[in-house]
Parts: C-alpha cells; structure tokens; sequence
C-alpha cells in the first residue's frame, strides 16, 4: 500500500521527560471550576433508579481541541421532572487552560426527566457531537447546532424509548453508537433495564431492624434492548425485531462495541444484572445472534450470571482480538474474559490476579486504557456499593475509594497488580462513585479521568505519572465511513518491534461515554514503524514517520491506496 506521511497537530503539547514513577492522580475539580453533585432524589421508597445515575460523556463539543465534560442527573421523585436547578444535566466547557465554564443554559443541554446514562456521537456527519440521554423516562437526543448550541430533537428523530405492557415506557440505561450496516452512518443501540414505575417498587427488608433497601434485581421484570437505524435524514427505525435483537430479554447494564471476530462487522456486548450476559454477533449487518453462551461471556467460569455493570471491550494482552472486562459487585469478582482469536473466550479473572483484587469490591463504570504509556493498557473502576444503608443491612461500607490495576504483562502471561495506594491522597478518598469517563483533557499525553458520586462532588483526576515513555493519540475523520470513525480498527508497530490494537469507539464502562481518539502509549519506543487501519467502510490505510507526544489527525482515504 502506498505509504502516507501526516502533518503535526498544533493542537497539543508534548511530553516533557520525567523520571519514572507509578499511576498517580490528583483531583483537580474545585480549583478547575466542575462543581458538580449528582442528585438521584434517594426517597424512603427506595425507587430502584436513585442507585444508579451515572452518566458522564467526555467530548470536544465546540471542536476547539479539548474535551468538554457533560454529567446526566437525577430528576424530583415522583415527578420525575427536573423542577429543580439542582437536578439539571450539566456541561462544562474545558477553557482550555486548566478551567471550566459551567455552559449549561447557554447550550440548552439541562436534560428532562430522570438521567441514567449518555452517550456522544455525531448521528448526521456534520463534524459536530450530539448528544443522546439513557433516561427512566423518555430518552433524549441533543443535536449539535454547531455554535455551541443544543436542540431537542428526540420526538422528530423518533427515539424517545420503548414501549412495554401497552404504555409504559421502558427504563434506559446506557446506549452505544455503532454504525451496524456500514453505510457511514451512526445508528443507535440502548440497554433496557427493568420494568420499573415509581414508588412501586417491592419492599426489600433485611438486618437486625428489618431496615428497608434497594431491592435485588431478580424481583423486576426483564427488558428487550433496542437497535435503532439511522434513516440519514434525522429520524431513526426501531430494527429491534428485524434484526434479532428484541428477542432477548435481560436486565441491560453497560454496552460496549468490537469486531471480536475480525470478520469486518461490529458485535455488541451488554453486561446484564443478575442474569447471563448478551453477545450479539453481527451477520453482515443484516441480523444478530445472540452467542453469548457458546463464547463463553454469558457466565463466569464457575457458572454463575453476577451482577454485570460497566464493561470495556478492548484487547489487553497486544495479540489483536479484543476482550471484555466488566465490573459486578462484592464477593463476584470482575470478570476478565480473554478472546481466542477463534470465535470464543477463555475466563483470566483468576489467573490475571483480578480476582484476588477485587473479590471484595463494587463496582460500577469502567475502563481499559494506557494510563502509563507503557505500551500495555491497564484497568480503572469507579467503586462504591449499592444500597446506600449498606452498613445497616450487611455491614459492608458504602463508600468505597476507586481503584486502578496496572498492566504488568508480559508475552504469554496476562497479569494485573492492583497500584490504587500510589495512586496519590486525592485518589485514596471514598465516596459512592459510579460513573467514569476518561481522556486526555489538557492534551499532555497522559489520560485522565473524571468520576461521578451519588449526592457527592464529582472528581476531575488529572494524571500526573511521570515517566519518559512516549505516546500518540489519533484522531480520525471518516470520509465514506461515518464521520467519527466510530468502529475503525486500529494496529500499531513502534520502531523496536512491538504491537499494539486499539478502536474508534466512545462507549465504555457504565453508561458513560469517553474520548473518541484513539490513546497509544510508545513506552521508550523513539519512532513509529507503522499503523494500519481498517475503516468501518472496509478501506485499509497505511501510515509511516508518525509524529510522537503529538494528537495526529488522519482523514480517510477514498479509496484503499494501491500497492
């Protein structure tokens, strides 16, 4: 293929040499301006949705180069209605300068109705990111105006959510872009829950004093998730039924995106809660199948369906198949499963040391990145318990710090250490965190995440490891593929042999929506041999003399280069 040399951004700073040291954070929220408290409305009917409100999405709404932060809310129970500023969504604008600006009436994005997750993507290919709302009650789709406003178009677009038992709307939690068929358009996949009314949930008592809590997912009613095609015109189908996807009711947590089979078409994951995960493998953009079973995602190993939350689904050990990591609660472990490369996954959970890590943990949104750029992706989780009155029913806490596990792998031999006590004081601090975006916000290479917290200040962990090790991060732009490049896949050779994989893709952990670049740490590598890309149109692109500790932008070729 013809080689094609690419010209610096100016949009970034490099690296500055440091001596080595460990994963470190420090919480920059005060001082930066992100003064956020999510409010679930938590009433003493213990309505199930005030545990699980999330939602955070990392993007560069006003495409100046930095990456903007949106956190989703609660709503007032048993309006379920935002009539109170504190339950407004809220958008703050990255100044670009180590502040934000609280943007939220201005851009018209406070949200309606009860918030659980978001997810960012550019559905009509003008260059903007819109933003869609997971809701309780009806979902939302932002359109991105472009100068720096927001317009509801969710009832035009026909994505105001499902409908169960004749009139009662389903409760969405999380949501993914994915261009399913390849026509260079985003469609839209949502994770259903339960059905759910308010303050009608069962009454769940436990502990000495008989205490009332949220109850056990296994009381509700299971839900189908929704596969919505975009039209091209900004209305959506609901293919749901077409497609296969309908037929299967679970209890949807987080979703995430991969081709794991390399066959050229995007299969989606959803963790359930309490009950056997979902693979959905796509047949040519046609239909799914649901093969959870036979891949070996739909049980732990030991033949339990625990409490899925957040999932990530990214190749871990650098051998080109992705795999899944997703979060569950205390005495469940974090299930790793490592993908063959042959259509199915083997369980690492216990032989990676994850397991011996977090047994005692409980987690919630997730994700897999480089945190060090050493080459070797590691692993975050915002972590708290679920019942709010924990202590009183099981006398485990509630709050819980987040933890972080460093990739220490080597070829052949998966292996994680839990580094949360280097990790810094600001990270050694509990609270009920749920949701966990990440990205690098002031573009110095070094990824950083952002972390919501039920009636708690969020936390900005702007990282601060220092070490010499190298990096890039591309950002790609769909010609005949869809504009984001959601869904391109990505593979990496530095200059001493070694290769990574990576994708295009904003959904990770746990109804929240991360950095649509694509973050590669080089480690002491000094130059780039190559990078090849497979674009969601099927072209395949060839790059050399990459420029290191820089963000490259790469446009799709119209046609894949001749030899």
């Amino acid at each position: 293929m013809r080689l094609l040399t690419l010209a610096l951004s100016g949009l970034c700073l490099a690296q500055q040499p440091a001596p080595p040291g460990p994963i470190r954070f420090e919480d920059i929220a005060a001082r930066a301006g992100v003064n956020f408290v999510t409010d679930s409305c938590p009433t003493p009917n213990k309505n199930q949705p005030e545990t699980m409100v999330s939602g955070i999405a990392l993007l560069d709404y006003d495409n100046d180069g930095f990456l903007d932060i949106y956190f989703v809310n609660g709503a007032d129970i048993p309006s379920l209605q935002k009539n109170d500023p504190k339950y407004f969504n809220r958008l703050f604008h990255n100044n670009g300068n180590g502040t934000y600006t609280n943007v939220t009436d201005k851009a018209g994005v406070a949200g309606k109705g009860y918030g659980l997750g978001v997810s960012a993507g550019d559905f009509d290919n003008d260059g903007f990111t819109d933003l869609f709302l997971a809701n309780a009650t009806a979902n939302q789709l932002y359109r991105n105006n472009g100068n720096g406003t927001f317009t509801d178009i969710t009832a035009k677009a026909g994505l105001t959510g499902g409908i169960y038992d004749g009139n009662k709307k389903m409760w969405s939690v999380a949501a993914a872009w994915v261009d399913y068929n390849r026509d260079g358009l985003l469609d839209l996949f949502v994770s259903n829950y339960c059905k759910w009314e308010v303050n009608k949930d069962p009454v769940c008592v436990s502990g000495k004093n008989s205490e009332r809590g949220y109850c056990d997912p296994r009381r509700y009613e299971p839900l189908p998730n929704q596969l919505y095609r975009n039209n091209g015109n900004g209305t959506f189908t609901d293919v749901s039924t077409e497609t296969g996807i309908g037929k299967h009711l679970g209890k949807g947590m987080g979703v995430a995106i991969a081709d794991y089979d390399g066959d050229g078409w995007i299969d989606i994951f959803v963790a359930n809660d309490n009950s056997p995960n979902f693979l959905f493998h796509s047949l040519a953009g046609k239909r799914f199948e649901q093969v959870a079973l036979d891949a070996g995602v739909a049980f732990t190993d030991q033949g339990m369906a625990v409490s899925g939350m957040g999932v990530d689904f990214r190749d871990v050990n650098n051998d080109g198949f992705p795999d899944l990591w997703h979060t569950a609660i205390e005495n469940e472990t974090f299930p790793i499963y490592i993908n063959n490369g042959k259509g199915q996954f083997l369980e690492a959970t216990g032989r990676s040391g994850i397991a011996k890590h977090t047994i005692n943990m409980s987690g919630w949104s997730n994700f897999v990145a480089d945190l060090d750029n050493d080459g070797w992706k590691d692993l975050f989780v915002a972590r708290a318990n679920v019942l709010d009155n924990s202590m009183a029913l099981s006398n485990r806490t509630y709050p819980e710090p987040n933890s972080v596990f460093h990739n220490v792998s080597k070829p052949g031999s998966l292996k994680f250490e839990e580094v949360s006590a280097a990790a810094g004081p600001d990270f050694q601090l509990s609270a009920p965190h749920r949701g966990v975006a990440f990205g690098d916000l002031d573009n110095d290479g070094r990824l950083d995440t952002v972390v919501s917290a039920l009636s708690h200040p969020a936390k900005v962990f702007h990282n601060t490891s220092t070490n010499d090790n190298h990096w890039v991060s591309l950002k790609l732009t769909g010609t005949k593929s869809n504009r984001m490049a959601i869904g391109a896949q990505l593979r990496l050779t530095t200059d001493d042999g070694k290769v990574q994989y990576n994708q295009v893709t904003t959904s990770t952990g746990f109804a929240c929506s991360s950095d649509v670049r694509v973050h590669f740490g080089l480690g002491p590598a000094k130059s780039v041999r190559e990078l090849r890309i497979i674009w969601p149109s099927g072209i395949r692109q060839v790059l050399t003399t990459l420029p290191l500790d820089r963000v490259v932008p790469v446009q799709e070729p119209q046609q894949t280069p001749a030899k």
